[in-house]
């Protein structure tokens, strides 16, 4: 009985290859976007669960408010005293360890024998690092590997690099140059679902400060292991009340600080604290993308339910046949679940064998590594059964159910698929509303990223080269910068602490001219050298820029005899209470620099576009850069980079030279918004294919079916362009409803989106009259060949059964 259904079905899809072929292509290529988006999702969503107490490690946010702040400061890094702390005053907290970002601010500088590496991924961290994260061990001792302050562990990977198949454990690594470091473990790589990725892990205890119990100056990513059994509420409730009790008398009146803790396994999406791991995720692109995915399933499956119901009037004298032949609603039933299962199973195959060879190419658009090898068999075994049995019910289940209950009589004169005609067109709707509103959301999240690019920022970060310095003495700087400033296509030169797209530095203003003694502003502060306001295009709107006068009286050693000159932002001005023309030569102190305000700049943007402007203070100090910033000419640039590295060579011939340009720093910041995009972008045009398919398809069952109607129509004078545009006209009004539904679902969704941004654009009402038109372009388009097709052909063939 079985092998007669899969055999009578195979014979019907065979009699029938436009249908068929239709149907397993939109399904199809449902499938395989529908796996390319749950693998991308997946990835996403195993972030740090692979750690063997990943569900009792959190990490510590820092956060501060003074009354003077219009907004509270949150950040990830700590204070140096906050983990061995704790470890020792909370009962809740087994173990902590301290984390920090040893080439963040430059790339760390290793050599073995010959070879030399810049390495980008070097963290140190407390002896507990492998305690609580757990890492598999390859070589070496996971309880002493960080126990010196000379140890480093690799990964597989990196090990292999320096030491091909060599036992490395014991051999020794020079770092920058200076510190001798012994290999003492080798384990397996991070993998790439880790927010805390390295290549090389160093000992925190080699860093002086690791001796020092500081409470302020965050420098450090802190993690605790609690206890089994410990609720992370209780644990940071404890935390900020023996804090409350530290900071009595060492914080001014009004200055509110205190922590928090985030499951580790949340913070890669859920956390609003930027991550200088690895970049953050963000949840509400893993809502839409999932949302993508489940959608374009739906639309093919809609494709070949609308195919199959269209058919219902040829197959009803088939079916009127079997029922007088005695055959039973049931086995109608199997027969037709048989023809849907079979069209399933084709185009699962056909999709997975599509994601297979897509996985590459979608691998680097997203920026991870996937593939079919990122699911377990244990999950993706049932993810294909389920994907199969879901598709095979959803659009077998009611066309079974549909047919199978037409009546003998009423098949036998061709009336079985009178009331499906408004299910058809609901369900093109609904594919249509679906296209619409991917177009609406994808010009506009383009529109978006092209503001943020072109967007004044205060800031001309056109054709400047940035080559990170961090710790290199200034004189040498000095040295190396005239060195290259007499080389063509050179404008200027400058340096700074942070880089001017991303300045991280927190600060205070804790005294200000005609503010009373416990007056204190939270602001962000850049340490910069002269030329720094020229080199970025800075506009000063009172006041003027560094002298060579300014610079020698912050030269000194002795801080105490330094006297700052201070450049504030419209914004730092305006938190004071000062217009710009009154600020000049007012006296601040910031963080112990006291000084006179020497210039007020326009606000310009240093961070990301999701934040707005907040009080800036640039101040002259030469005790450390990480960023020297070149301006360059736009002529013949690579001449003028082939200079630059060659005279770093002649200076530096032990430190590989790096550099990048700003503008591609800026545009890192928005990688989350450049990925979806790109994902919205491909899966849009895929929407509208599957949706055009199913369009086409109906087309021609449509133009099929009225025939005659057209025939006669002809035989009655009716034109050509008559024809075209009275058929075309059906589809194009289910178009038009789709447009209608469309264009407000997206204006809503899209306005929530921009309101993540402090700086957007406006939604244009050309945007969505531009959807409108490209939709109903294509829906004609998609049309117009079969309606042509039936206007053209002679109708004595459509008459001739009369």
């Amino acid at each position: 009985m079985i092998k007669t259904y899969f055999k009578t079905a195979w014979r019907y899809l065979l009699n029938n290859k436009t249908t068929t072929l239709i149907s397993i292509a939109g399904l199809a290529v449902g499938i395989c976007c529908f796996l390319l988006l749950t693998t991308y999702l997946l990835n996403e969503l195993r972030y740090d669960r692979f750690y063997p107490n990943a569900d009792r490690i959190v990490r510590v946010g820092n956060n501060y408010k003074t009354i003077n702040d219009n907004q509270e400061t949150n950040s990830a890094v700590t204070p140096t005293a906050v983990v061995p702390v704790f470890k020792r005053q909370i009962a809740g907290i087994e173990d902590g360890v301290r984390i920090y970002n040893y080439s963040g601010y430059k790339p760390v500088t290793v050599q073995y024998k010959d070879d030399l590496f810049n390495e980008k991924k070097v963290l140190l961290a407390d002896d507990s690092f492998f305690k609580i994260f757990g890492f598999k061990f390859l070589a070496g001792n996971a309880a002493s590997a960080l126990s010196t302050p000379g140890s480093l562990v690799l990964t597989a990977s990196t090990a292999k690099k320096y030491f091909g198949n060599d036992n490395p454990v014991g051999k020794i690594l020079k770092v920058n140059q200076t510190n001798n470091m012994m290999v003492t473990g080798v384990i397996e790589d991070v993998p790439a679902y880790s927010q805390i990725k390295f290549d090389m892990l160093g000992s925190y205890s080699m860093l002086d400060r690791s001796k020092v119990l500081k409470w302020d100056s965050g420098n450090d990513y802190s993690y605790f292991l609690l206890k089994p059994g410990a609720a992370a509420t209780s644990v940071q409730q404890k935390m900020n009340l023996y804090l409350t009790d530290v900071l009595k008398s060492q914080q001014k009146p009004g200055r509110h600080a205190w922590f928090t803790l985030e499951k580790l396994t949340d913070v890669h999406l859920h956390s609003s604290l930027s991550n200088g791991l690895e970049p953050s995720g963000n949840i509400k692109y893993i809502y839409i993308l999932s949302f993508v995915a489940v959608i374009l399933l739906v639309l093919a499956c809609i494709n070949f339910l609308n195919l199959v119901t269209a058919r219902a009037a040829e197959r009803a004298h088939e079916i009127g046949v079997r029922k007088v032949m005695g055959a039973q609603r049931k086995q109608l039933f199997i027969q037709f679940i048989t023809e849907a299962g079979l069209i399933t199973l084709a185009s699962l195959l056909i999709g997975l064998a599509l994601a297979y060879l897509a996985f590459p190419a979608f691998s680097n658009f997203a920026g991870s590594q996937l593939g079919l090898s990122t699911w377990r068999f244990t999950w993706l075994a049932p993810l294909l059964s389920g994907l199969f049995i879901t598709v095979t019910l959803l659009t077998g289940a009611y066309p079974a159910l549909y047919l199978s209950a037409f009546k003998p009589v009423t098949n036998m004169k061709g009336h079985g698929s009178s009331k499906n005609g408004n299910l058809r067109k609901g369900l093109v709707v609904l594919q249509f509303v679906v296209s619409v509103f991917f177009i609406i959301c994808t010009l506009i999240v383009g529109h978006q990223l092209r503001y943020i690019q072109s967007m004044d920022t205060g800031i001309n970060r056109s054709q400047v080269l940035v080559m990170d310095i961090g710790g290199m003495p200034f004189n040498k700087i000095e040295t190396f910068k005239n060195a290259i400033s007499t080389q063509p296509g050179i404008k200027s030169t400058t340096a700074s602490y942070d880089s001017p797209v991303q300045i991280k530095g927190g600060y205070t203003i804790t005294q200000a001219e005609g503010k009373s003694p416990d007056y204190s502003l939270s602001i962000t502060g850049i340490p910069v050298e002269r030329g720094f306001v020229n080199t970025l295009g800075i506009k000063l709107l009172q006041g003027s820029d560094y002298t060579p006068a300014d610079e020698k009286q912050v030269m000194t050693d002795t801080f105490a005899n330094r006297k700052y000159s201070f450049i504030i932002n419209e914004t730092a001005a305006r938190a004071l209470g000062w217009k710009p023309e009154q600020a000049i030569g007012k006296r601040i102190g910031v963080n112990g620099r006291i000084g006179k305000v020497k210039a007020v700049t326009r606000d310009f943007n240093f961070a990301s576009l999701h934040k707005s402007i907040t009080p800036v203070v640039l101040f002259a100090e030469y005790d450390w850069f990480s960023k020297l910033l070149i301006k360059t000419s736009a002529g013949n640039l690579q001449n003028t980079l082939t200079g630059i590295k060659q005279t770093w060579k002649s200076f530096y011939p032990n430190t590989p030279f790096e550099a990048h340009f700003l503008d591609q720093e800026f545009d890192e910041m928005y990688q989350n918004e450049q990925r979806t995009g790109g994902i919205l972008n491909i899966f849009t045009a895929v929407t509208v294919f599957i949706s055009c398919l199913g369009l086409f398809g109906l087309a021609i069952f449509t133009t099929k079916q009225r025939f005659k109607e057209v025939s006669i129509r002809k035989v009655l004078g009716a034109s050509v362009s008559n024809i075209v545009a009275l058929v075309s006209s059906d589809f194009l009004k289910l178009v038009f409803t789709a447009i209608i539904i469309a264009s407000p679902l997206a204006w809503y969704a899209m306005n929530r989106w921009l309101q993540d941004f402090a700086y957007r654009i406006t939604l244009s009402w050309w945007i969505f009259v531009l959807s409108a038109v490209l939709t109903v372009l294509l829906a004609f388009i998609t049309v117009s060949y079969q309606t042509l097709r039936a206007a053209l052909i002679n109708p004595v063939k459509g008459l001739r059964s009369e």
